[in-house]
């Protein structure tokens, strides 16, 4: 019986250590998940993205930058063998995001084809935004309206925020993608 406790002590004493030892080698942006957009699943932002380059965008389905979902697309086609990661996180903030999951997904996933990860809708301003969008307004700014873009370095830092005027094929954002992929080594 004394050393059952004793097993079970180092167990709980190497669990905690072992978590404050992730926690501390995932940067604060990272740190939480998000549900994948129509799906059970759970994007463990740190385990996805800790250690690579990263865009993220707040969209919308039915906003005048919706069409930027095809150059979001293709600068994930034109990087992603370098390490980039987009992630697309839908936001009714700005009231035009679809009242339903699956018409957010046709949107992305059959108009314009995207590949890279989506989120179900999720608050991207105020108090009550999603942590990852808290971080990000807090090394940069709060998203002023749809279609944000955030290129992170591979140790979690903004690097550069764009607004939604700057398509994804502007030079600014290339330029930004390349030293976040640079950062990686």
């Amino acid at each position: 019986m004394r050393m059952w406790r004793f097993f079970q002590l180092v167990v709980v004493l190497l669990s905690a250590w072992l978590g404050h030892a992730q926690a501390a080698e995932c940067p604060a942006l990272l740190q939480g998940d998000v549900q994948k957009l129509r799906s059970v699943e759970r994007i463990d932002l740190c385990k996805e993205f800790a250690g690579k380059p990263l865009v993220v965008v707040n969209t919308a389905s039915f906003c005048g930058f919706t069409p930027q979902f095809k150059g979001l697309e293709a600068l994930y086609q034109r990087y992603k063998e370098q390490g980039l990661q987009i992630l697309g996180v839908p936001s009714d903030d700005f009231r035009q995001e679809a009242d339903s999951s699956e018409e957010t997904a046709k949107v992305c996933y059959v108009n314009y084809g995207v590949t890279f990860p989506m989120s179900e809708t999720q608050r991207v301003t105020g108090s009550d935004a999603l942590p990852l969008f808290k971080e990000l307004a807090a090394q940069s700014q709060a998203p002023r309206w749809n279609f944000s873009k955030y290129v992170i370095d591979a140790q979690g830092k903004v690097i550069a925020s764009f607004p939604s005027s700057t398509t994804p094929d502007d030079p600014a954002i290339l330029a930004a993608v390349e030293k976040a992929i640079a950062s990686q080594r």
